[in-house]
């Protein structure tokens, strides 16, 4: 089978543009137009008093934290591991941000509120990412994650939600948005992944909150002069991809059970195999994307994203095409 199971079909910048093409007028400096109709959305949709377009979930979360802080009068965050700001970011959190993390939990499980009461550090803010992605976008039961925010509330710490990946955790959750979300103090939200928009982010929360991250937002130099094509198409996907989500939550479940996997939170989850990633890389055709080293020596890792294209797939369809792609590699 020469078809890709995993990620979404790419799609050309042209064919992205004609589909959002309208007669509507542009923001300025994030004023007006696409945005606010955005940002207005979002606050609805997640039932918070706000919501602010930032260009970039890097920039939101710093932003997020950097308010928290000189509210609570406390710079120490406390984190997962294997939390974005942590890996992905180049300290910026301390550098740029001055804010100093401290770990929670193992690299391997999710933060508990054991974890939370019994942190010897008097941090003023807890970030909780749902799902967590570096261990397998792996979800808390909803009891869980309200008892780990409830212990927090009771060391007088405000709790900050990384939702880059929000929009589908509700079904594994079971719980809407509206209900997660007002667990927390506030809440980031990606628009350019699950929803497959151009890029772009929003930070959500109580209206004076929104307002000191607009300001925040300027200093980091966020407030370009038109962000109306980014939010154009976080528009377009909240309209047509938000609610198809459940469907591709409930597909990977097939797709993963053909794969021997065990069942994901969400539509995406980690798959690992023995064998050296560059080899497998070289010889393991179309079916999956790439693989790349995991913490475990000899054993490779890629992450599966189920949605539009896998829909056409079967469960012995996949069977059959993993069965192929492992006598490859």
């Amino acid at each position: 089978m020469n078809r890709q199971l995993s990620g979404v079909r790419p799609t050309t910048m042209r064919e992205q543009l004609a589909d959002l093409l309208t007669d509507d007028k542009p923001d300025r400096y994030g004023e007006g137009g696409p945005v606010e109709e955005l940002e207005k959305r979002v606050a609805e949709l997640l039932g918070t008093e706000a919501a602010l377009f930032v260009p970039t979930g890097t920039m939101a979360q710093q932003i997020a934290l950097r308010c928290w802080a000189d509210r609570t009068h406390n710079d120490i965050v406390a984190m997962h591991p294997t939390a974005h700001p942590l890996l992905h970011e180049d300290e910026a959190l301390t550098v740029l941000a001055g804010l100093r993390p401290i770990r929670l939990a193992t690299d391997t499980r999710l933060i508990t509120p054991e974890d939370v009461h019994d942190c010897p550090e008097p941090f003023g803010t807890l970030l909780l990412e749902v799902p967590q992605r570096e261990i397998g976008f792996v979800l808390p039961t909803w009891d869980q994650l309200r008892e780990t925010v409830e212990s927090a509330r009771e060391r007088d710490a405000v709790v900050h939600l990384d939702g880059a990946r929000l929009w589908e955790s509700t079904h594994g959750l079971g719980h809407d948005l509206r209900e997660v979300a007002g667990l927390f103090d506030s809440v980031y939200v990606s628009f350019y992944k699950s929803l497959q928009g151009i890029s772009g982010a929003a930070l959500a929360g109580p209206r004076d909150f929104v307002d000191q991250a607009r300001v925040w937002r300027h200093r980091y130099g966020g407030q370009l002069w038109g962000q109306w094509p980014a939010a154009l198409s976080a528009l377009h996907g909240i309209d047509t991809v938000l609610p198809r989500l459940k469907t591709y939550v409930e597909h990977a479940k097939v797709v993963a059970k053909a794969m021997g996997v065990a069942e994901p939170h969400t539509h995406q989850f980690r798959l690992h195999i023995p064998g050296d990633p560059e080899h497998i890389n070289e010889v393991k055709g179309d079916f999956l994307g790439k693989f790349f080293p995991s913490q475990v020596p000899g054993v490779a890792v890629t992450e599966v994203t189920v949605a539009e294209p896998a829909l056409e797939w079967t469960h012995d369809e996949v069977a059959e095409a993993f069965r192929e792609f492992r006598a490859k590699v």
